[in-house]
């Protein structure tokens, strides 16, 4: 999520701008990570201070209305075990669930229904699992279903939670990376999965051509319903291996994404294949805190590979995946 970096020092005074003005978001915990704190805000405003993609612990009412809930049911060492963070995708809610709650977990779903309305459905979390990424979900409470429609940045996008990829907390990274396209530029989206990452920049930047590619038929199926659902025509959607569908396009490209963080650098030389001179690559992958620079060198082994200069732009986390490790968008530019 979205989160402005304040030294220590001016943390109070800002804290006090932010609640004055409404920009604090109130559902989730302020971080510090020295020398400075991080606050959640829900959107971004003109100011010094930067602003950084970070995954930060849910505290909303809420959430909290759910634990007060749970007191007469659960034991005190159980309610420090509930989970508080979960991920929402239009009307379904997904939950981690700790082992030591497993015979719990129907009845933490059942008082999430309770406390949230706007939740249909609750499933528990599985692990995302090989080349397509999808995880199996186990249905906990609610209306026993995987489609939804979900909204966020100007669009409606119609998902399968179980069959494909989807995260909503990428929510933010998708409006900075259209906040970006100029007018005119045409795009393109590796692993583009149900077309979220087109649908946003279509919807919100003048890109004249977008183009997405994506393995998984699900996935692409829900693409095209979704190009329908938007009313969109400057998006065009494949189906099959990006290495072997590029290939026989013939194209060249002024932006290129790859947000597959597990493996997107065995693409790179195919992406340096397709740029334009002067054109930006966004280069997603996982790198633990103080070895960032690993991604930065990735990308320029397959510059100097293909024989493409490139100038690295900057590099923004995208969110905590585990202790230490982040998901990172390295941007560089063809020179």
């Amino acid at each position: 999520m979205l989160a402005v970096q304040v030294p220590l020092k001016e943390a109070e005074k800002v804290k006090q701008f932010l609640m004055k003005k409404g920009l604090l978001d109130k559902e989730y915990s302020v971080a510090k990570q020295p020398p400075f704190l991080l606050f959640p805000v829900l959107k971004r405003f003109k100011s010094k201070y930067s602003f950084v993609q970070v995954q930060l612990r849910a505290r909303s009412v809420k959430t909290q209305d759910l634990k007060t809930s749970l007191k007469a049911e659960l034991s005190k060492k159980e309610l420090t075990q509930v989970k508080s963070s979960l991920d929402v995708i239009g009307d379904i809610a997904i939950i981690e669930v700790p082992k030591e709650l497993q015979k719990r977990a129907k009845l933490i779903a059942g008082h999430l229904l309770q406390s949230r309305p706007s939740i249909k459905t609750v499933l528990q979390k599985g692990k995302h699992e090989g080349e397509l990424r999808v995880q199996k979900l186990i249905f906990l409470a609610g209306d026993d279903k995987r489609e939804t429609i979900h909204k966020e940045n100007n669009v409606r996008i119609k998902v399968n939670v179980e069959t494909v990829y989807f995260s909503p907390r990428l929510s933010e990274e998708r409006k900075r990376i259209a906040e970006q396209i100029k007018p005119g530029e045409k795009v393109l989206v590796m692993f583009s999965g149900c077309g979220i990452y087109p649908v946003v920049f279509a919807k919100n930047s003048e890109a004249k051509e977008i183009i997405g590619v994506e393995l998984n038929t699900d996935g692409h199926q829900h693409a095209l319903e979704n190009l329908k659902l938007n009313k969109i025509t400057n998006v065009r959607f494949y189906q099959g291996d990006v290495s072997k569908v590029l290939p026989t396009l013939n194209e060249v490209f002024d932006r290129i994404l790859m947000p597959l963080p597990k493996s997107a650098d065995q693409f790179l030389s195919l992406a340096f294949s397709v740029v334009s001179k002067g054109a930006v690559l966004h280069f997603y992958s996982f790198e633990k805190e103080g070895a960032l620079s690993l991604a930065k060198d990735k990308v320029r082994a397959a510059a100097k590979k293909a024989v493409r200069p490139c100038r690295i732009l900057r590099q923004v986390k995208c969110g905590q995946v585990g202790q230490r490790l982040y998901r990172v968008c390295t941007e560089a530019k063809i020179i």
